[in-house]
């Protein structure tokens, strides 16, 4: 068998070599001898006869070595790593839980989305392997690699919140892993580009309504509150903006450019209107050349003569 960085071994202790450690192979002769060093020993220092379970990892000096300590993911497995580190030329370390970092290739990333790339922080799906030298690599861990580890979502998700790391990023959306797993893994779900809140990254958490779920057991997700929780909300905003202003009125009415009302109100124009027309409903607003206004606003309050806004209200 040849050894492997990256993988769990029982090798026997051929010999102790002071001030470095041990060296370990497989039987009493023969074949590689890997050194175990003495700081890497963290669970018991074995005597030369003794076998021992050991992770296989190269050093900082590209030669393999043994260590006692127990990695979050091995060779061909797939697990979610935080961020440690990025290097601009290299890319990112993420941390592997023995002491050291898995490195994920630039390459690995949309070169064409770099504002969907991951932060220090975020935690990514991701699966080790090797370069040609035999090295330990990462690579983003992709939707078949998920086949077997993601849950079917149950129904009762329907309009749930829930927290989700994404996995990989699109140009009309993103893919989402999914908490509600049993080892650690959840549901798959999509989130396209119009139900997000604003630009997903790779690897970052997110929270999110479980919109659909589908009948392969995958889920589609939004960013947003169902129309009628969103549309309360906009209104009593609108509303409350309009009982700050001077004579109770405001330059912004269904007539109003989409630019101008996202500026103002951080709303959608069609959020918008739902929310005029939530209040109008109501009898709590009016509109009038182009301006909406309170209903019941402050006695001698003057309408506008304009029906464009003023500088200062864009």
């Amino acid at each position: 068998m040849t050894l492997q960085a990256g993988t769990t071994e029982r090798l026997k202790v051929r010999r102790e070599t002071p001030p470095y450690g041990w060296f370990v192979g497989e039987g009493d002769e023969g074949g590689a001898e890997i050194l175990f060093p003495y700081g890497e020993a963290v669970v018991s220092r074995p005597q030369p006869g003794d076998e021992t379970e050991l992770f296989l990892f190269h050093d900082d000096k590209g030669r393999l070595t043994a260590t006692q300590r127990k990695p979050l993911i091995q060779l061909g497995e797939m697990a979610r790593l935080a961020v440690a580190d990025f290097h601009p030329r290299f890319g990112y370390f993420l941390e592997m839980g023995i002491g050291r970092q898995l490195l994920l290739p630039l390459k690995e990333l949309p070169e064409e989305r770099k504002n969907a790339w991951p932060q220090t922080g975020d935690e990514l799906h991701v699966v080790m392997k090797h370069d040609k030298e035999g090295r330990m690599l990462a690579r983003l861990a992709k939707v078949d690699d998920f086949a077997d580890a993601a849950i079917r979502a149950p129904g009762v998700w329907k309009n749930e919140w829930k927290e989700a790391w994404v996995t990989d990023v699109f140009r009309d959306g993103a893919f989402a892993l999914v908490e509600g797993g049993v080892i650690g893994y959840g549901a798959l779900g999509y989130v396209h580009e119009s139900a997000m809140a604003g630009t997903l990254r790779i690897g970052q958490k997110f929270k999110a309504r479980v919109a659909q779920v589908r009948d392969d057991g995958r889920v589609t997700l939004t960013m947003k509150q169902p129309k009628e929780t969103g549309r309360l909300e906009d209104a009593d905003r609108i509303l409350a903006f309009l009982k700050e202003r001077p004579g109770g009125g405001m330059p912004y009415s269904d007539e109003t450019p989409a630019d101008i009302i996202q500026k103002r109100f951080d709303l959608s124009k069609s959020a918008f209107k739902r929310a005029l027309g939530k209040l109008m409903k109501e009898g709590l607003v009016i509109q009038k050349a182009s301006w909406t206004y309170l209903k019941d606003r402050p006695e001698g309050a003057a309408e506008s003569p304009s029906g464009q806004p003023d500088r200062e209200d864009v």
